[in-house]
């Protein structure tokens, strides 16, 4: 154990969060997700898993130790649902509070077309699998600054 560092986060994903920089995108995914495959193209080609854990739950461990991107207009990104691109989920709903509380402010989620964020995700440094059950709870977050 180390001080200061939620218990849910583990020394896979605490490397890969210090080792991504200002720009990386880590995706956050639900249990659905071809995590696997998707992983393997990454930056890292590591899968991490918070098994036990909703999304919500692992975004808001995550972010204590995680900038959001500040430069950009949208840090945070969720999986539309098909079919329905203006749809916002309780899970996501539930991801985007966790961001607000963590930045002290509004942060803006956009939306990515299901195949498109698949694309995307393999362009990112890692994946995240929770046990996430809801549908379309599949998220990309921009890593962004430490001003000391």
């Amino acid at each position: 154990m180390l001080k200061g560092i939620p218990s849910v986060i583990n020394a896979d994903l605490l490397w890969v969060l210090r080792a991504m920089g200002h720009g990386d995108d880590l995706v956050i995914a639900d249990r659905n997700f071809p995590a696997h495959s998707v992983s393997s193209c990454t930056s890292s080609g590591k899968l991490l898993r918070l098994d036990g854990l909703n999304d919500s739950q692992a975004v808001a461990a995550i972010l204590q130790l995680f900038p959001l991107d500040s430069f950009v207009d949208c840090p945070v990104h969720h999986m539309q649902v098909v079919g329905e691109p203006e749809t916002r989920l309780e899970v996501h709903q539930e991801v985007l509070d966790e961001c607000n509380r963590a930045t002290d402010g509004e942060v803006v989620m956009g939306s990515i077309e299901r195949f498109a964020f698949y694309e995307a995700a393999k362009k990112a440094y890692a994946v995240v699998q929770t046990s996430e059950d809801r549908p379309y709870g599949c998220f990309i977050l921009k890593k962004g600054v430490v001003f000391d």
